[in-house]
């Protein structure tokens, strides 16, 4: 399949209806892509694929039109909560991009209804929206629409209505097992009928995603594109246009590096690749202070009802700053994006090339940049190795400013900005510590001063990776930090109040006596109960029968036998405790000493 040429869609062996034709023309894509021009016969000809093409290669409109063309071509028509096919894709965004496309072919149809089913929406609305609109072609995150399937009580039977299922996609396939949605895609699967037709669409083949291949496809096609004038034992997996670059600089040089940056790019679009969501939100807020006039937007997934927005509203712009983690690097498609930064490189290889896909997509060219440190170079051979990926070298940019002493004074002037720091610089070592390239990226080998440098920090986190380690290179602000107050006159109130309660809790308790340390007493009380129960139970098991006089005696020759091995009393005064009342109540070999002398 590597050699498939593109052309007309009025090429196709089976000819699309006029209306998608119509559609196709209205979007402006006259000419098929390789990857198109692959899967979608094969697809109308009751084929399951698994399909592999670089990133920006048009596998949307690889599953939409098929998905359509089948749906058209049924005998019984669909009734409105009839599922006729399902695309299942990693995140939401990407979920309202394939919604988007899909809606403008739909248009010309108004027999079917699509719903869109994501996370950071009502359950309850999604269901009285199916209920009502009904749902032929539905999109969806796993997760959510795995909970479909349990709205039984709610008087949705989803099994139900999938059973006249046609065709099911599952889109940026890898990513969707990289993500820990195998249980959920397994749940789903069980709830579908085994007659129907699969795709499964990615940039990259792993190892989960052959398992996946085996487990839910029957007989595949798998199909692989390539990009034009690659040679054919070439595995490259990003887009022959993209231009891309590494830069390689000390920890405390980056931040400065990507200002200066994008000081200089102001008109461009521009994606900031980090490792976490504590990184976008406090690095979000250093840019949008240090580079004025951009708008600097920022998305991850922690974020709950705005990446929506965010996300629509970055599409829409000419130019602007998308500060964000991963949750941007699948299959989302933002026209024309100048530059893809990755200002902390990604924790798989594969990622890599998913974040360079954001630019150069479908013909159109773009760039792409990485930061690297001086001890992470080899990261480029590897790269180039491990995934066809070249990269050329971009030289540090000359006569640039100082704006960390401007973040540590944003620091100093609100408490928000210094926790921010502080939870960045931990969570950044942290996700540096499971990095999967391990030889390469080692945190043993980090600077931790430098890089603590970089994050503008005013003084050290406290930390396990950083227990017992001493950072000469790096000078603490004198101040104390728990007077930085809060620039948000509410928070600096609450922050107040708490600070207060803490202070009185701690001049009550000063002086008392403490059983455990973070025990509660009343646990230590009903251990010790418990203790006392099995002891007297595992006695009465072995028929041991001490009366209480007995029991005394017993107790008063263990206090003496501990005294005597501290070195408390001497021997001849452990012996005269001992027998002091003239018999012993247990043999000194039972006390785990050498049994002496009788006194008679």
């Amino acid at each position: 399949m590597e050699h498939v040429t593109e052309g007309s869609w009025e090429s196709l062996p089976m000819r699309l209806h006029p209306r998608v034709l119509g559609a196709l023309r209205e979007l402006g894509f006259p000419y098929m892509t390789p990857v198109q021009s692959a899967t979608i016969p094969l697809f109308m000809k009751n084929k399951d694929v698994a399909a592999e093409a670089v990133t920006g290669s048009g596998k949307t409109l690889a599953f939409v039109i098929p998905i359509l063309e089948i749906l058209l071509r049924r005998e019984e028509k669909l009734k409105k909560n009839q599922v006729g096919a399902i695309i299942i894709t990693p995140t939401r965004e990407l979920a309202v991009q394939i919604d988007e496309v899909l809606a403008h072919f739909t248009k010309p149809f108004p027999q079917f209804s699509q719903i869109l089913w994501i996370g950071g929406r009502n359950p309850g609305e999604d269901v009285a929206r199916f209920k009502e609109q009904g749902g032929n072609i539905i999109v969806a995150t796993p997760g959510r629409l795995e909970d479909m399937f349990r709205r039984k009580a709610e008087g949705l039977d989803l099994a139900s209505c999938v059973r006249s299922l046609d065709v099911l996609v599952l889109d940026e396939a890898d990513r969707l097992l990289d993500m820990g949605f195998e249980a959920s895609i397994n749940t789903i699967l069980e709830f579908l009928p085994k007659q129907r037709r699969t795709g499964l669409f990615s940039a990259t083949q792993t190892q989960e995603v052959e398992s996946l291949v085996r487990a839910g496809l029957r007989n595949p096609v798998r199909i692989s594109v390539k990009e034009k004038g690659v040679a054919a034992s070439s595995t490259q997996k990003t887009p022959a246009r993209l231009e891309n670059y590494y830069m390689v600089c000390k920890a405390d040089e980056k931040f400065n590096q990507l200002v200066h940056f994008l000081q200089n790019h102001k008109q461009e679009k521009h994606l900031i690749f980090f490792s976490t969501c504590a990184c976008v939100e406090y690095y979000g807020k250093a840019l949008e202070a240090l580079v004025k006039g951009v708008e600097v937007m920022c998305i991850h997934g922690k974020m709950k009802y705005k990446r929506g927005k965010i996300f629509m509203e970055f599409r829409r712009s000419q130019s602007g700053i998308l500060v964000c983690t991963d949750v941007m690097a699948r299959g989302i498609d933002i026209p024309e994006v100048n530059w893809v930064l990755q200002y902390d490189p990604p924790s798989s290889a594969s990622a890599f090339v998913h974040r360079c896909g954001r630019t150069a997509r479908i013909g159109h060219g773009g760039s792409a940049l990485v930061f690297l440190l001086p001890m992470e170079e080899s990261y480029i051979s590897f790269l180039e190795i491990n995934q066809k990926c070249p990269l050329q070298e971009m030289k540090l940019q000359k006569n640039i400013g100082d704006f960390l002493p401007k973040l540590k004074s944003m620091a100093l002037a609100d408490r928000a900005v210094f926790e921010k720091g502080m939870k960045a610089f931990v969570s950044h070592i942290q996700a540096y510590a499971k990095h999967e390239c391990n030889l390469i990226f080692r945190l043993k080998d980090l600077d931790f001063a430098s890089l603590a440098r970089g994050f503008a920090l005013l003084r050290m986190p406290k930390m396990p990776e950083l227990r017992g380690r001493q950072f000469p290179d790096f000078v603490p602000t004198d101040i104390n930090t728990d007077t930085i107050p809060f620039k948000d006159k509410v928070r600096e109130k609450q922050r107040q109040k708490l600070l207060e309660q803490q202070r009185k809790e701690k001049r009550e308790n000063e002086g008392r006596k403490k059983f455990i340390k973070n025990k509660a007493w009343s646990k230590q009380k009903a251990k010790k109960e418990k203790k006392k129960k099995m002891n007297e139970k595992r006695r009465r098991e072995e028929g041991s029968e001490i009366e209480d006089e007995d029991m005394e005696e017993l107790l008063n020759d263990t206090r003496l036998l501990k005294k005597f091995k501290k070195g408390k009393i001497t021997e001849e005064e452990f012996e005269k405790g001992l027998f002091s009342s003239g018999k012993r109540a247990v043999p000194t070999a039972d006390l785990g000493i050498p049994d002496l002398e009788e006194d008679c």
